[in-house]
């Protein structure tokens, strides 16, 4: 008998596998807030790896309707879909072992690729842009920077329209073929501005004329009856469509990269 064939995460049948594939739990990701478990997933020969959050187990948030993060992780797929950069695992939301939850697939990555780093000095080397000041002990600080990458300038992106308020270091994924994924969509979409991130290296910047062209497109598919915000509207509320079409607007508008509010803290914490 041969071995389940590996799908690999462009696959234009992974979404239908996740979606309808036997699902079946290998172990916990303890390192997650919430609970996420390390799966497989099997659909007529085929199988791959995945993770599995149920709606069970997350945590209640002050400023998050209960059950809704798993949603939210979906919507966030949808949205980069939309975008044409494919800058999320592709993520469905099923039926599981533990009731309703996000499954998405599983991405293999690349540990020498470094997108952030700690550096002496006040200023980021050429290549490299700055995040802040972080505290590294012994009351010594050192300058937090990413690397000037253009798949981390388009998450930048998508992140202000999703409104994402959790991209830390770790949800980043960078693979052997050179692509870049994001995770762990959950707190995303609120009405209010609740953006934090570590890529905060081109605030205030033009934007790119990729970058416009790719929100002209969002905001064709978020218009009233647009296939964008049929999408979202099964996922998050009407409310959250809106200020999603809003913010949108407000990028191309301004023909920049947003910038810190004042309003919120800028960076999550822990940062990685």
């Amino acid at each position: 008998m041969s071995a389940p064939e590996r799908i690999p995460p462009r696959s234009v049948t992974s979404v239908d596998l996740l979606a309808e594939g036997e699902l079946t739990v290998r172990g916990r990701i303890r390192e997650a807030s919430n609970a996420a478990l390390f799966c497989t997933v099997a659909h007529e020969g085929q199988e791959a790896s995945c993770v599995y959050k149920p709606v069970a187990g997350e945590r209640p948030l002050w400023d998050f309707p209960d059950g809704t993060l798993a949603q939210r992780e979906v919507a966030a797929y949808e949205v980069s879909e939309a975008t044409g950069w494919g800058l999320v695992p592709p993520t469905v939301l099923r039926d599981g072992p533990y009731g309703e939850g996000m499954v998405q697939l599983w991405i293999d990555v690349t540990p020498e690729a470094e997108l952030l780093a700690l550096v002496d000095g006040e200023e980021p080397e050429p290549g490299w842009k700055a995040i802040g000041f972080a505290e590294v002990g012994e009351g010594k600080t050192a300058l937090l920077v990413h690397a000037d990458d253009e798949r981390l300038r388009r998450l930048a992106v998508l992140d202000a329209v999703i409104n994402n308020a959790d991209r830390k270091g770790g949800h980043l994924l960078p693979t052997e073929g050179g692509r870049l994924y994001g995770i762990d969509h959950g707190v995303t979409f609120n009405v209010e501005n609740k953006l934090r991130t570590l890529l905060w290296g081109w605030a205030g910047e033009p934007l790119t004329p990729e970058s416009v062209e790719v929100l002209g497109t969002l905001k064709e598919g978020l218009k009233q009856g647009g296939e964008l915000a049929v999408r979202l509207a099964d996922l998050i509320t009407a409310a959250e469509v809106e200020a999603t079409r809003a913010r949108v607007e407000a990028l191309l508008r301004s023909g920049k990269h947003p910038e810190p509010s004042g309003e919120w803290p800028a960076i999550p914490w822990p940062p990685v």
